[in-house]
């Protein structure tokens, strides 16, 4: 594999418990996780001191490290303007802790739009309050890392491109997540035809158009190994994020509008570690594939 290539993972698919957490990934060979759920609490819910004396010394001891902070930053609706000013005091401390935890990248949203409006109107507002978390990542030598998420402004590749040129921050990049675009009726293709030069982040993610259901990574319609190829070829070194979402795990109540149990499909039998497992191998298939190619 190209030794530049990080795989990194939202470990809390596996299991709410952070250790449990810690010990599947330690046992797969990963050296990386996103951290979003610990213990069944959310990373944006931790105070520096309480990540200092009870999260840093399992990481520590378990020699894993952190990619991403799997923030909920951005995920107010866009006319919220108290959760926006939570979200800053959030946002602050989350920098602190990156920097404690020698993270670079935090994940962020561009704002949930009322149903039934155009998302458009609100370019210029979300494009404003963007700059705002910018300027804070800014001060930590942080950058924020945009995931196009269903129902929110930046869904489509379009108006992602209109974020991620116009917020004009060194601190704030993409990610590109094939299942979400899939979810929201784009062709990947065409999305990393526009966003590529912004990218600097990827979700392991996919889905099928018919009837939006994630599935294990290579086999929906978000053109994974073709893609990937592609990103590997045009230089990319990076990390790519394991998030199966396969399984129903805790932290997913937190994380959809809509009904989780919908967009995932029926893998009987696996638990949240199956899941994880399951994706984390079929991506080093991809990989190897990739560069038996390349040879």
């Amino acid at each position: 594999m190209n030794n530049n290539l990080k795989i990194s993972g939202f470990s809390d698919e596996i299991s709410s418990n952070f250790d449990t957490q810690l010990e599947v990934v330690t046992k797969l060979g990963m050296k990386y996780i996103s951290l979003r759920g610990i213990d069944g609490k959310n990373i944006g819910d931790f105070t520096v001191d309480e990540i200092k004396a009870n999260v840093q010394p399992r990481l520590q001891k378990s020699g894993v490290n952190v990619s991403s902070i799997g923030s909920p930053i951005g995920k107010v609706f866009i006319n919220d303007e108290e959760g926006f000013s939570k979200q800053k005091k959030m946002l602050d401390i989350l920098c602190q802790i990156s920097n404690l935890l020698n993270c670079n990248y935090i994940r962020i949203f561009s704002f949930y739009i009322p149903k039934g409006e155009n998302p458009d109107q609100y370019k210029e507002e979300v494009i404003s309050k963007l700059k705002e978390f910018a300027a804070i990542a800014e001060k930590y030598n942080i950058v924020l890392v945009h995931e196009n998420e269903k129902d929110i402004y930046g869904d489509i590749g379009r108006r992602c491109h209109d974020i991620l040129t116009e917020v004009g921050s060194p601190a704030f990049k993409g990610i590109f997540d094939f299942a979400n675009f899939v979810q929201c009726g784009e062709d990947t293709q065409q999305c990393y035809d526009l966003l590529r030069d912004e990218i600097i982040y990827i979700h392991i993610k996919d889905a099928v158009t018919t009837d939006s259901q994630n599935v294990v990574c290579g086999t929906g319609d978000g053109k994974i190994p073709e893609l990937l190829s592609q990103f590997i070829k045009s230089g990319y070194e990076g990390f790519l994020t394991l998030e199966p979402h396969l399984v129903l795990f805790d932290s997913l109540k937190d994380l959809e509008l809509e009904d989780a149990a919908e967009v995932i499909k029926d893998n009987k039998g696996l638990d949240g570690e199956g899941g994880y497992k399951l994706q984390y191998e079929a991506l080093l298939e991809i990989l190897k594939k990739i560069e038996s190619e390349e040879k």
